[in-house]
């Protein structure tokens, strides 16, 4: 499998995740204080939301990079 066929296929894949989920989050880890054997934390959770242009662009993109790809070899 050539590398243009692994992109289009991670492409596609992630277009679909994005338009099925819509959003994800992760959770960030910041120092705030660190004074001597005291050390203060703060967890912050963020939420990226994921346009649907972006999905359905995702997805066009690797659609016509697979067709690309095939009609090349």
């Amino acid at each position: 499998m050539s590398a243009v066929k692994i992109v289009a296929s991670v492409l596609i894949i992630a277009g679909l995740l994005g338009l099925v989920y819509g959003n994800f989050s992760y959770t960030r880890e910041t120092q705030e204080a660190k004074l001597g054997p005291l050390e203060l934390s703060v967890k912050d959770t963020e939420t990226v939301y994921v346009p649907i242009w972006v999905g359905v662009g995702a997805i066009v993109v690797g659609g016509g990079l697979l067709l690309f790809a095939s009609r090349k070899s």
